[in-house]
């Protein structure tokens, strides 16, 4: 079969101990035996490693923060677009979602697709709305209180209990046991992320991820489920099993087609001491696991990939049970003068 030829643009290459899902994104679309894809690698940072993986990237450009503007973002996204007729763009960040699916209709009336999850889609499985969304779907979620404040934080913890998740409103979680802990990452999320910051209950038990994907019509194209096997000092999975729970797989199809949910998901699950399960978060994109999902046999992104092109896809049905993935990393050889051209010129 003669692979189709497409050009698709990705965020996320950041593959360090905090990895993006860019680079697994990109590693499934490659692998693809529908598309012949030219991979267009959209950095925030002139050190992200993807940038430098020219079996993996084909051409890499700097774009600026969403934090800058959206604008300057969807701008620049143009500007790239005029030299590179891009098809499809993927953006795997939660700060960045916002300005792309605003930009969503301009986009496509430039010729690149999206598939992203709506406004109201993304908002109400926020954080610090996280309580409105379990009531909503009828789905067990831990109490979650927003916090702006020192004294919001002490009146939180007081209704809470120690110990308590003290999570920002994108990224980062720790467990606090005191108010004194509690107040100091409030101080440190909120530097880095801003506010809100979720107070969140703490659930005792094991945690375990669904990565899913969702057609917007209700149907779930895709799901997997994994247990980490080992976790960083971050709380990022840098090993993992897929795992065989079809409670997890109804809660999934629930929540999907419950929201009708557009693109892709992680759920975060705790299964407590009585085998109960709690959604703790729902990421409104890829996960940087993704490529376990692909090893077990769905190829998430490339199914994204097809849905925002209008493509029809067959939902997976199964994957395989007990395939794991293990990280490394490794040293890349690079040229000054690759560095040098990125920050100079912008693209490599």
């Amino acid at each position: 079969m003669n692979r189709r030829k497409i050009t698709v643009a990705v965020t996320g290459l950041n593959n360090i101990d905090s990895p993006g899902p860019g680079i697994p994104v990109i590693r499934g679309i490659r692998e693809s035996s529908f598309f012949d894809a030219r991979i267009i690698g959209l950095a925030y940072e002139n050190l992200e490693p993807g940038i430098y993986m020219r079996d993996l990237v084909d051409k890499s450009y700097l774009v600026p923060y969403p934090s800058e503007g959206s604008d300057a973002l969807m701008n620049r996204i143009l500007e790239i677009h005029a030299r590179e007729s891009i098809d499809v763009v993927i953006p795997n960040f939660d700060a960045e979602l916002t300005a792309f699916m605003k930009a969503e209709k301009t986009l496509l009336q430039k010729g690149i697709h999206t598939f992203l999850p709506t406004p109201g889609q993304f908002n109400e499985r926020s954080k610090s709305n996280l309580p409105a969304f379990g009531k909503k779907y009828e789905i067990n979620v831990p109490e979650s209180i927003p916090v702006f404040s020192v004294s919001e934080m002490e009146e939180a913890v007081k209704k809470l209990h120690f110990p308590v998740l003290v999570k920002g409103k994108y990224y980062e979680a720790y467990i606090a046991n005191s108010i004194e802990q509690a107040q100091y990452y409030l101080f440190k999320i909120s530097a880095k992320w801003g506010l809100p910051v979720v107070v969140q209950q703490f659930v005792e038990g094991t945690e375990v991820n669904v990565i899913a994907l969702g057609d917007g019509n209700g149907t779930t194209v895709g799901a997997v489920a994994m247990r980490k096997t080992y976790i960083t000092d971050k709380g990022k999975a840098w090993g993992g099993i897929t795992i065989d729970e079809p409670r997890l797989m109804d809660l999934t199809r629930k929540i999907i087609s419950s929201t009708k949910w557009k693109g892709g998901m992680e759920l975060e699950i705790i299964k407590n001491l009585n085998d109960e399960f709690f959604v703790i978060e729902i990421n409104p994109r890829i996960p940087a696991w993704v490529y376990l999902a692909v090893g077990a046999g769905q190829n998430i992104p490339e199914a994204l990939v097809k849905l925002a092109l209008g493509i029809p896809v067959q939902p997976f049905e199964k994957y395989t049970i007990g395939k794991m993935f293990v990280r490394f990393s490794y040293d890349m050889i690079v040229d000054i003068k690759d560095f040098e051209k990125l920050n100079t010129q912008g693209e490599l």
